[in-house]
């Protein structure tokens, strides 16, 4: 799923909001999250409801896992950014909510249970018939059109996140110095710096 992330296309362009809306949304939800860690209150979505809002944090667990550099998408605050953001744009927040009925109808229909109830190769057999649209049925669009969209709210809350700055190396405003290429680069391609 992380390649399709990438070939998504024209993915910046698709958000509806600015980076600085983004960063801002991103360090509201890691403060709420922290208001709600230190009075070991569990978040209290503004948008979903408590199982959309389960669904979410399933969901976005599933398109970014945690892995060896880093945390889930959940850990690092992803869910938290992505009601803060819809819960801003009203333009956005039936298609969300339907997407998310859309997803747990699929899992009705297939399973006999919601997203949140199936195993985790039961989520991914539905997730993988809308995750690559050149390869989905039109029957699916509107799952492709959520998912287009949740795998680009996960990306930009994760990257926008502490941890997901660190898991991209970002240095930010440190000052590095330049000493120049290495001497075997210099020596490679004949040149020098005298």
């Amino acid at each position: 799923m992380l390649r399709a992330i990438g070939a998504a296309p024209a993915a910046a362009v698709a958000f509806a909001w600015t980076t600085e809306e983004a960063l801002q949304a991103a360090q509201q939800a890691q403060e709420a999250r922290r208001q709600a860690a230190a009075t070991d209150q569990p978040y209290k979505p503004r948008f979903f409801t408590a199982h959309e809002y389960s669904t979410v944090v399933a969901l976005s667990d599933v398109i970014l896992p945690k892995d060896a550099r880093s945390g889930s998408a959940s850990e690092a605050g992803t869910p938290e950014f992505i009601d803060f953001i819809i819960a801003e744009q009203a333009d956005r927040q039936t298609a969300i909510r339907g997407g998310l009925a859309w997803l747990d109808a699929q899992c009705q229909a297939r399973f006999d249970k919601t997203f949140l109830r199936c195993a985790d190769a039961e989520r991914r057999q539905v997730l993988d018939d809308i995750a690559w649209p050149q390869k989905t049925r039109p029957a699916m669009s509107h799952g492709v059109r959520f998912f287009n969209t949740m795998r680009d709210l996960v990306a930009t809350g994760f990257w926008s996140s502490e941890m997901g700055v660190k898991d991209l190396g970002y240095l930010g405003n440190t000052a590095v110095e330049w000493k120049g290429a290495p001497t075997e680069v210099l020596q490679k391609l004949g040149v020098s710096y005298e």
